[in-house]
């Protein structure tokens, strides 16, 4: 991978090898205090702040940054970069006191969290004790959880630090971030708070995690906790160059969930399909985060000669021409890695999903949204207090048809055991993978890079310009559609998914997704991890 030079200084100083090697199995695992040279320089601010998840562990145990330089660094960054719009709330003075106090016990000599003084964000539609979770919207702007959701506390009680909770589209019902609700956030000084891509600041950063995407791309913060229903952690990811995973979410029952996270953990949209996600620069990043969520271990980079990966057509169709050249650059480089790719199509895959994608959606939440507030004692307990208070147009109209309950029959026809359309597309990918011996599959992101923030309407541009085949094209799709048409398959069949950054087009981010086998979340970030070895890391946004 290129390496800037306070990469290079970093490993020179620290000595830091990956994170699975560093630090091998989380269940039951601790890191000690500093085993660094009393000799070795403190990094740079600027250092600092280009330091991922695993890099910055490895420096505070090596004496070479602490937990509260880190932490005042960051929260520094985000403040001098608040015009991205990119958290809602920035918990200084907590961030500060829990860093202290992981300084204060490295030097006492006391036994270490795997990641103490790790600084993370979280998304602001996910519970946290302590700071407001308002879902970005205004019926919730004082609303307080008493706990913490699991995966924030597992990361909590290994070390973690919260640095504060990031923006969101309005409730998570969006795939853009940009918010239209007032009297949120302190930090932003505009009406109307777009978040903003950091490559291009004209664009969107994805959504609904698109406030995450902002702030581990633009380095105030090294990674963060997302939530995915059609594509939130991986749209975002795509989009402004990071990684984003979704784990296996299984049958919509609980079994097959890889995450501890329950519907009233998050804001839900659909228990079915909801997850929390991890998201990162990098895959190695994740499978840390993953490994600490799970109680597992940190996996090895998958060895890549011989490996299989399946290319289904009907994620490479209609593609913009940019995306294309970076997709099959990417696609070139794994095969001179000893990947073998296979042609073969998952046949019916998206008229099979688009035919429970919104019935999912929009009918789930009629029930989920008042179990979430009053399990929570929310100030408001119905859809219809929820409605009322929506400001974001296209939140709006998807609340409509929640309040309706326009979805009740197709719902229902979709979720039949074994018959049903959902039953069907899990067949579908269960029968693809072991008849076409692959360990996953291979696609980009999304369709496009990212497309030019709408201030109108929060999520259709009316017509998305692209060129196909050096055509210029107008889709009739909005915003909405077109960002989660390869995204939104697999969540419906429950399957791990991750997005990786393959490169750059126009100055835009390219990601490309891998979907593995439900339950094959560990062999997915394998693969990823061995994949961004040969892909590289992107140049950061300059910000």
């Amino acid at each position: 991978m290129n390496h800037s030079p306070s990469r290079r200084h970093f490993f020179k100083s620290t000595g830091a090898v990956s994170a699975a090697a560093m630090l091998g199995t989380t269940a039951g695992l601790t890191a000690c205090g500093s085993s660094g040279s009393d000799s070795a320089a403190p990094l740079s601010t600027a250092q600092q702040v280009d330091l991922t998840a695993t890099q910055a562990i490895a420096a505070m145990k090596a004496g070479t940054m602490t937990a509260t330089s880190y932490v005042t660094t960051l929260i520094a960054r985000a403040k001098s970069l608040s015009d991205l719009n990119g958290m809602i709330f920035i918990d200084e003075v907590g961030a500060l006191a829990a860093a202290k106090k992981v300084d204060d016990d490295r030097a006492a000599g006391k036994t270490m969290g795997a990641l103490a003084g790790l600084p993370f964000v979280v998304k602001d539609n996910i519970n946290t004790k302590g700071m407001k979770t308002t879902g970005g919207t205004s019926s919730l702007k004082n609303f307080q959880p008493t706990t913490n959701a699991p995966s924030v506390q597992k990361l909590v009680d290994a070390g973690a630090i919260i640095l504060g909770k990031s923006n969101l589209h309005e409730w998570a019902f969006g795939i853009t971030t940009t918010n239209f609700t007032l009297g949120i956030d302190p930090i932003s000084k505009e009406a109307t708070r777009p978040g903003k891509n950091p490559y291009d600041t004209s664009c969107i950063p994805g959504g609904s995690s698109g406030g995450n995407g902002i702030a581990i791309a633009a380095r105030f913060a090294p990674v963060g906790l997302g939530t995915d229903t059609g594509g939130s952690t991986r749209v975002p990811a795509s989009f402004c160059g990071i990684a984003g995973f979704r784990p296996s979410v299984g049958d919509g029952a609980g079994k097959g969930r890889r995450y501890p996270d329950t519907a009233t953990d998050a804001l839900p949209i659909s228990t079915t399909r909801d997850t929390v996600g991890p998201m990162g620069r990098t895959v190695a990043d994740i499978a840390l985060l993953d490994a600490v969520i799970t109680g597992g271990a940190v996996p090895t980079a998958k060895a890549l000669t011989g490996l299989k990966i399946g290319i289904p057509a009907a994620f490479w169709t209609d593609l913009d021409d940019g995306v294309k050249t970076v997709a099959l650059a990417a696609k070139q480089k794994l095969a001179a890695a000893g990947v073998v790719f296979v042609d073969a199509d998952l046949a019916g895959i998206i008229a099979l999903n688009d035919s429970m994608s919104f019935p999912i959606a929009l009918h789930e939440p009629v029930a989920a949204i008042p179990a979430y507030l009053t399990a929570n004692n929310a100030p408001v307990t119905t859809v219809a207090q929820v409605q009322a208070g929506l400001a974001s147009p296209d939140v709006v109209g998807a609340f409509g048809a929640i309040a309706g309950d326009v979805f009740a029959a197709a719902y229902a026809a979709a979720m039949v055991p074994a018959t049903g359309g959902r039953a069907q597309l899990q067949k579908l990918y269960k029968d693809y993978f072991t008849a076409q011996g692959v360990e996953c599959v291979m696609f980009p992101t999304t369709l496009l890079a990212a497309p030019k923030i709408d201030a109108a309407t929060g999520s259709s541009s009316g017509t998305l310009p692209y060129t196909v085949g050096g055509v210029a094209k107008q889709t009739a799709r909005d915003t909405f559609g077109t960002c989660i048409y390869n995204t939104d398959p697999c969540t419906n069949a429950g399957i791990p998914s991750l997005s990786i950054p393959a490169g750059l087009t126009g100055g835009l981010p390219v990601g490309m997704e891998i979907d593995g086998p439900l339950g094959s979340d560990t062999n997915l970030l394998a693969i990823g991890m061995a994949i961004e070895t040969v892909w590289g890391s992107l140049a950061a946004p300059k910000v």
